[in-house]
């Protein structure tokens, strides 16, 4: 039998353009911050389920946007899975935490990552995985001072204001079939003490099986030139939009797809 192979390699990389200091500028953590870690394990012959569902929402200032106030930043977070795997042998390890502290350019606030393997069980019937994963970050600023939001004496040197940005990204990834071994990797981060570390998210999948595998990302970029804290008014000066989506089908040896959004001043 002739092997059929369908083999997808992506790198997407959304800036904000800096004519002048353009970038999402990260929420600093409350006075308490909190964790949340779960990991789950389950080898099953049968019908197993998994749904994850996170909202989060957070303000420099107070949650009652909108409008913002001059200085504010909010920045909501996203996060779904749902995962059925049924009549067959499915294997399902997940590790999954979220931290509101601040994080440093190498850390993240939010990070998960899976793997799951399933085969249809032909003794009871054709069984069929069907899975899916979303992560969002919407972020949005009315601007602000670099001498007030950076620790690094050359980037407030050199430009004087972080202006006003509206930011949304979202990647993610989905698989259809009857049968599968699949790993992902999603991780964000948007709280930090600082503006220097930046926002960051990333996504990546990489799968083998037979059916139909997807994975994504758009993004619509907004951002200003300008920040007056005595005029507030936000003056737009990028507008972007992105989308990209790769789909596969049939007896796929190697589907993987590595995704990237990186915006801030000082970038690694």
């Amino acid at each position: 039998m002739k092997k059929i192979g369908f083999i997808v390699i992506a790198l997407a990389l959304l800036v904000a353009f800096t004519g002048m200091a353009m970038a999402d500028d990260p929420v600093n953590q409350t006075p308490e911050t909190q964790g949340i870690t779960t990991t789950t394990v389950v080898y099953a012959l049968g019908t197993t389920t998994e749904n994850d569902n996170i909202v989060w929402q957070m303000s420099s200032e107070v949650l009652n946007a909108p409008p913002l106030t001059p200085t504010e930043r909010q920045y909501t977070m996203s996060y779904t899975e749902n995962t059925i795997m049924d009549q067959g042998y499915g294997e399902y390890t997940k590790q999954m935490n979220l931290d509101t502290q601040n994080k440093v350019a190498n850390q993240f606030n939010f990070r998960t990552a899976k793997q799951v393997d399933f085969v249809t069980d032909s003794t009871i019937g054709l069984g069929r995985i069907t899975t899916s994963e979303d992560l969002l970050l919407d972020g949005a600023g009315n601007g602000s001072t670099t001498a007030s939001r950076f620790i690094c004496p050359f980037a407030a040197a050199t430009y004087d204001a972080i202006p006003p940005y509206c930011n949304i990204v979202e990647m993610g990834s989905s698989f259809d079939g009857t049968a599968v071994s699949m790993s992902t990797l999603a991780n964000e981060r948007h709280v930090a003490a600082t503006a220097d570390p930046g926002v960051a998210m990333n996504y990546d999948i990489s799968a083998a099986g037979v059916g139909t595998a997807a994975a994504w990302i758009n993004a619509h970029i907004m951002e200003g030139r300008a920040f007056d804290v005595n005029n507030p008014a936000a003056q737009k000066a990028i507008d972007l939009t992105y989308s990209e989506k790769t789909t596969a089908s049939g007896v796929i040896q190697n589907f993987a797809k590595d995704m990237a959004y990186v915006s801030g001043v000082r970038r690694l």
